[in-house]
């Protein structure tokens, strides 16, 4: 028996709660993949929140603290401007929040490519401060010498591939990668050259399928799709693209619910009573006891 940090629904508070610890692992995630098939897919959502984990947990293999909170939480033009400190607050409240999903946190820009060591000390950080189990990072063979350093050292790591958020500027916006056969080479390679690597599991990002079909097959570690093919091993989402919280959202999402319009209705007709004086009833209001 461990202590791992629940809810408390009823009074929104996290306590301490012993609970045995049945969390996915990194080796049980690589080891998904035998013999370079999947016969499950695997299944990751992003969490950013406590209560979100909680709700996501039971259905998904890994939850992920993607950087892309700094465009769902934060209301930042990309993913650029997200700090250490960031992270490290919404990892630790995935990691309090989630009980059998293996949770991974995101390295953020600048704080992995200068080297392999400034990628050490963040990742330590970051998995020290948050208490998950794995992090994130993007880049293919140019990242491959860091993978290997963080792997040898104890430290899982998730690469990603393909369309990489953290690069837009380079890659000159958000299209989807691969067209050119150049490119079509480049992102295979990459997904080699991170799996030669040591990280136990890749994301294909935004790029045609026949690329996620073929790295899919050549890769011995899971190949998790977003925007790739349902070919691969597994698939990511970004939950609120998923629930439908915004407008406008990229090709590759399928909208399983439309919450931003719950939550607008619920707001206006909250509104509507509160103007209306129709809400608090007694029922919602103390009274003198007799």
């Amino acid at each position: 028996m461990s202590t791992t940090f629940q809810l408390d629904t009823a009074t929104s508070r996290a306590t301490p709660t012993p609970q045995p610890r049945k969390r996915l692992t990194v080796p049980a995630i690589r080891d998904h993949k035998q013999a370079g098939v999947t016969k499950e897919p695997l299944v990751m959502l992003t969490a950013y929140t406590a209560r979100q984990a909680q709700l996501l947990d039971a259905h998904c293999d890994m939850l992920l603290v993607g950087d892309s909170l700094g465009q769902v939480i934060y209301g930042l033009p990309s993913t650029l401007s997200v700090t250490m400190e960031m992270m490290i607050a919404h990892g630790a409240a995935v990691v309090r929040g989630s009980y059998r999903a293996l949770v991974i946190v995101d390295m953020p820009f600048g704080s992995y490519e200068a080297s392999p060591e400034q990628a050490f000390a963040s990742a330590s950080r970051i998995m020290a401060e948050t208490g998950c189990a794995a992090v994130k990072l993007e880049g293919g063979q140019a990242m491959a010498e860091t993978i290997a350093f963080l792997s040898g050292r104890g430290i899982p790591v998730m690469a990603h591939v393909g369309l990489t958020p953290q690069a837009v500027n380079m890659l000159g916006g958000y299209g989807a990668r691969g067209r050119s056969q150049r490119e079509h080479e480049k992102i295979i390679a990459d997904g080699q050259a991170v799996a030669n690597a040591g990280a136990f599991a890749v994301v294909a990002e935004g790029v045609v399928e026949p690329i996620a079909v073929a790295m899919t097959a050549s890769l011995e570690i899971p190949v998790i799709g977003i925007g790739a093919s349902a070919q691969c091993d597994g698939q990511v989402l970004v939950t609120e693209d998923m629930l439908g919280m915004f407008e406008r959202v990229p090709r590759f999402v399928k909208r399983y619910e439309n919450l931003a319009q719950v939550v607008s209705d619920a707001a206006a007709t909250y509104a509507a009573e509160v103007r209306a004086r129709a809400f608090p009833t007694p029922d919602h209001t103390y009274q003198p006891k007799d």
